[in-house]
């Protein structure tokens, strides 16, 4: 006859029941081991418990400069303009010893018309960014513990839609052209007036002879400008105009340029999946996953700052070489100084840069030049010592002039300006290599700023906000709640079919999976790791990979007792003998993940990351947790039978 397919009861020989009950503690663990296991999963409870608390809609409030900070009449302003406008807020709290705060919304859809308001009211000195303020008890964040990173498919995040200047960039270009002709028939002593007109650089010249042989130079040096010469009554006139597709070239090298720099700035951040990517001709796509800080992001994302080096003008330099200087002004003591209008280098010859301290503990930035750098600069230092050299900081700030729009609203228009500051102008004492410093900064925080943009890179040419939002599921909210309905639905498929079919072994798998669950989500919470859609992929993989393990086990422990083992042996030799084969299995997905992640990007390295987590923590419920929880049922005590479904006599 044969047994019900819920229990085995199990004929054996006499000297496996004797050897079945000759040790006590057989399929019994030690107490030291189930204190590990209990307090592995305790662990996993409190780091994955940040998880239930969802986010605030908040705005943060930081100033347009690192060093500026941000005080309670700040705080107060920005608390009277949303009470004002009918938006209610809490919690307001300063941040960052003073360099930022933060205000929480009771309304997540007025995040935006909040913004409006109090960048109007604060004006063009401070950043107003949209953020999400974590809502995390103090007991869990002082043990370390925050929640999950989800992605901008999940949760989102930050997104900025940033436009490049392409006037400016054309601007540049033209001022580069002006600057090496000027330069280029300096040097072969061919006399002229030189100037910008529109987009063409024009040359007046006394003679034909003279306009001849700048055609011949201008020709040689930038072969891609097409000249047009014009006689003007006695003046003999050279027009070096920029062709169509040079303007082309020069807006894609741009938009490129400051692609790769946006780029390493986020890294900088250290923004965990960051999307930055160029969106048509001139715009460039930043979406932020999960950040915090989002004033900070915008204000170092969107400075336009550079370095110039520039020797000072001699003081007896004659009047009529006046039109070769620039005069530039400064707020540090007062400074003022006459500078030469030829570049020695600018910061996009920087390799690297370093926020430190000299020898009198005053902030300064330490800089690496490249080759060209380093080469330009020792050359004009080593034949001009004892003059002075002035660094240069240009920053691109921005004026807010409100007009009324053709719906009859008030709309915000940003008129853009270029401030100058003269940060030092030290004596050369002695020929500079690719090595130096840069000192006579205010405090370290402008040093650290200052070095983070020579390190990143400078913007080739200006960029504007033209959109920042916080953005939902970037598949649709619709979307998200079925594919997370679908893997409820599977895993509540698997849970009835493990209890049914394997029964009380199948309970004890069923608790070690969502044990296993835990776990994972406490880990990739732990890591900071970002979890999107692709990971979620991860996470039902894992899942089925655990459930896949006790399958194996289940199937040898059966195996065992159809062979005519004692329930007792048949467990040991059951888990004993599935290790192999579940270890080989594991590592060999374990060995695709790391590829996965070594050569892959973005959402798929979200994947590789929750998979590899997913089979380190599935293996440990697998392995250990069930076994755990079967010994607790069955261990140290004589058994008859095993109820695991599907065994004969």
């Amino acid at each position: 006859a044969t047994e019900s397919l819920h229990s085995a009861p199990v004929q054996s020989c006499g000297r496996c029941r004797a050897s079945d009950q000759l040790d006590p503690m057989t399929n019994r663990y030690p107490l030291w081991k189930n204190l590990l296991i209990l307090i592995v999963v305790l662990c996993g409870f409190y780091y994955a418990t940040p998880n239930l608390y969802a986010p605030d809609p908040a705005l943060q409030i930081a100033g347009a400069s690192s060093a500026q900070q941000i005080d309670e009449r700040v705080l107060a302003r920005a608390e009277a303009a949303l009470t004002d406008a009918g938006i209610g807020s809490f919690g307001e709290e300063l941040q960052n010893q003073g360099k930022s705060a933060l205000l929480r919304l009771n309304d997540r859809e007025q995040q935006l018309r909040a913004q409006a308001i109090l960048a109007r009211e604060l004006g063009d000195g401070f950043i107003v960014a949209l953020n999400l303020a974590p809502t995390t008890p103090d007991w869990l964040v002082d043990g370390g513990a925050s929640p999950m990173k989800l992605g901008l498919d999940l949760s989102g995040g930050v997104h900025f839609k940033l436009e490049v200047d392409v006037a400016a960039a054309t601007e540049r270009k033209l001022n580069q052209y002006e600057t090496g002709i000027q330069k280029r028939l300096r040097e072969e002593r061919i006399r002229g007036r030189i100037s910008l007109d529109g987009q063409k650089v024009a040359m007046q010249f006394r003679t034909e002879a003279d306009r001849e042989a700048a055609r011949r130079e201008v020709v040689d040096l930038f072969p891609e400008l097409f000249l047009d010469r014009v006689d003007e009554g006695e003046t003999w006139s050279l027009y070096a105009a920029v062709t169509e597709q040079t303007i082309k070239e020069v807006v894609d090298y741009a938009v490129a340029q400051n692609l790769t720099t946006i780029r390493n700035r986020v890294n900088e951040l250290g923004v965990s999946e960051p999307l930055v990517q160029r969106q048509g001709s001139n715009r460039i796509v930043v979406e932020l996953p999960g950040i915090q800080d989002t004033a900070e992001a915008k204000r170092i994302l969107g400075k336009v700052a550079n370095l110039e080096f520039r020797l000072v003008a001699e003081a007896n330099a004659p009047i009529s070489q006046r039109q070769r200087f620039e005069y530039r002004s400064a707020d540090r003591g007062g400074m003022t100084e006459w500078l030469e209008r030829d570049v020695i280098i600018t910061g996009e010859s920087v390799s690297n840069a370093q926020a430190g301290f000299d020898q009198n503990g005053q902030p300064n930035v330490s800089i690496s030049l490249d080759g060209e750098g380093g080469m330009l600069m020792s050359r004009a230092t080593r034949a001009n010592i004892k003059r002075r050299m002035g660094v240069l900081f240009i920053e691109r700030k921005y004026r807010t002039r409100y007009e009324q729009g053709e719906s009859g609203d008030e709309v915000a228009v940003r008129i853009p300006y270029d401030e100058k500051k003269l940060l030092t102008a030290p004596v050369i004492q002695s020929a500079l290599g690719a090595q130096f410093q840069i000192t006579g900064l205010d405090n370290p925080a402008e040093s650290s700023e200052l070095a983070l943009m020579l390190r990143a890179g400078a913007l080739a040419a200006p960029i504007t906000f033209v959109e920042e939002r916080t953005v939902g599921p970037s598949l649709g909210a619709e979307n998200i709640r079925l594919g997370m309905k679908s893997v409820q639905v599977g895993l509540a498929l698997v849970v009835v079919f493990m209890i049914l079919y394997y029964r009380v072994f199948g309970i004890a798998a069923v608790i070690a999976l969502s044990g296993n669950l835990v776990l994972l989500v406490g880990i990739m919470s732990l890591l900071g790791a970002t979890l999107t859609l692709p990971g979620i992929a991860g996470i039902v993989l894992t899942v089925g990979m655990a459930v896949d393990a006790n399958v194996l086990i289940f199937a040898r422990i059966r195996e065992e007792i159809r062979s005519g083992s004692p329930p007792q042996t048949a467990i040991t030799q059951g888990f004993d003998r599935a290790i192999v084969t579940i270890l080989d299995a594991n590592i060999t997905t374990l060995i695709v993940a790391i590829i996965l992640y070594a050569i892959g990007t973005g959402p798929i390295k979200g994947f590789a990351v929750t998979l590899s987590v997913g089979i380190i923590t599935s293996m440990f419920s697998s392995i250990m947790g069930t076994r755990a929880l079967v010994n607790l049922i069955y261990g140290g005590r004589r058994v008859k039978s095993l109820a695991i479904g599907g065994i004969g006599n």
